[in-house]
């Protein structure tokens, strides 16, 4: 009997990659054939509405397959994740030709079958779903629900599954994993975790953290980082805005104080990291002095990787109803303004590197011959990259080289193989 062939559409961070590739491992477990979109009998796109343009690109992708309907490619569209948990009622009557439609997916412990979206040689694993915290600006615990943990055996199957099938990297993903433990164990357990976890590996060389809460940033968590050689001295924290009364509004709680103080402690703690860290212009009230007390900080901290996003208001967040929301021309002056301080302090980070000899992980080779790959302080798709020339010798995604790098740019670099 013919199987039904399926094709899916993954929108979104990371985190709605890993749902993706349990769906299709669950959907390949149970006889259906995955193949790509434009060769597929239904069509699935797992949607993200975290911000105003991640809603628009789902809603183009679900139109997308409307018109591959249409035209008699397509028998069945089913779409998923967050944009029909959120808004489902609202979009219903407008997308009659949609066959079915799935909100929330449950955090599940057994991904043994989980079916791979990502390069062969990277992977990640979501170690925790949902989020306890209630920063204004964010609808994602209204969406993914509280913090829900998966069991340390449960991580450690899978870490080991990925481990044997050779990868090379693992990223280590949820909505606040430096939260994860509390809600099953009591107490924060991420340090232990990742220490369990190191021991259980023997190809995988990089084990990397995303998204650290910086109010659960613990002595052990970061003892954790420095002393276990797989670990990444990569420290990937969101703190959003410096300005204490900006940061109440958020309700983000802490202060400018007491985060220069953990800034001090994870560089004092963890030589040679690199700490990434994503902000927030243009929220509701911010003057223009708010602004400026940001931009300074940012150029006193030097972070080595940053991430700046234009406020979104969203319905169903505190800030939705704020007062004072600011005029796009004003957010995108302040993106602007920050995003070229922190070209030029890349530029000069990664100045130092010139010269140096490091390790470069490959993730995919160039038409030129030139192949792209990242050290150990950049993540997947959204850092920096190395381009490598290896002249007559061939290289394979996944693997380690050394490198010595002979030029250097804002956010990338060019290295020579050794």
């Amino acid at each position: 009997m013919k199987s039904t062939k399926i094709g899916i559409i993954s929108l979104g961070c990371p985190r709605n990659l890993v749902d993706s590739q349990n769906i299709l491992g669950n959907l390949q477990s149970k006889g259906y054939t995955i193949v790509d979109i434009h060769n597929a009998e239904v069509g699935l796109v797992n949607t993200c509405s975290f911000i105003e343009d991640a809603k628009k690109e789902s809603i183009d992708a679900i139109l997308d397959l409307i018109e591959l309907k249409k035209k008699g490619r397509l028998k069945k569209i089913i779409v998923a994740g967050c944009l029909p948990q959120r808004y489902k009622e609202a979009i219903l009557p407008h997308l009659k030709e949609v066959d079915a439609f799935m909100g929330r997916l449950s955090l599940s412990d057994d991904n043994a079958k989980s079916y791979t979206l990502s390069p062969k040689h990277s992977a990640y694993l979501k170690i925790s779903e949902g989020c306890n915290h209630h920063c204004s600006f964010c609808i994602i615990p209204k969406i993914k629900g509280r913090l829900q943990s998966r069991t340390v055996n449960s991580i450690i199957k899978e870490a080991k599954r990925l481990d044997a099938e050779g990868k090379s990297e693992i990223n280590l993903i949820g909505q606040d994993i430096s939260h994860y433990g509390l809600d099953i164990y009591k107490r924060l357990q991420l340090g232990a975790l990742l220490r369990a976890i190191s021991s259980s590996l023997t190809h995988v060389k990089w084990l990397r953290l995303l998204y650290l809460h910086p109010h659960h940033i613990t002595g052990d968590l970061l003892r954790a980082i420095a002393n276990e050689k797989r670990i990444c001295k990569y420290v990937d924290l969101p703190l959003q805005h410096v300005n204490n009364r900006v940061l109440k509004a958020m309700k983000r709680g802490g202060n400018k104080k007491k985060i220069i103080q953990l800034l001090s402690e994870v560089r004092k703690k963890i030589p040679g990291v690199a700490i990434r860290t994503s902000l927030i212009v243009g929220f509701p009230g911010e003057t223009e002095k708010e602004f400026e007390e940001l931009l300074s900080f940012m150029k006193e901290a030097r972070f080595e990787r940053v991430g700046v996003f234009r406020y979104s208001r969203e319905e169903g967040t505190d800030a939705y109803h704020y007062p004072s929301q600011l005029p796009e021309k004003i957010k995108e002056d302040r993106f602007n303004s920050i995003m070229q301080a922190q070209a030029e302090i890349s530029r000069e980070f990664n100045s130092g590197f010139l010269g140096r000899e490091l390790e470069v992980l490959i993730d995919e080779k160039e038409s030129d011959g030139t192949y792209l790959g990242r050290l150990s302080i950049d993540a997947p798709e959204v850092d920096g990259q190395v381009y490598v020339k290896a002249q007559a010798q061939r290289l394979n995604p996944g693997e380690f080289v050394k490198v010595k790098i002979i030029d250097t740019y804002e956010y990338d670099l060019v290295g020579e193989v050794l």
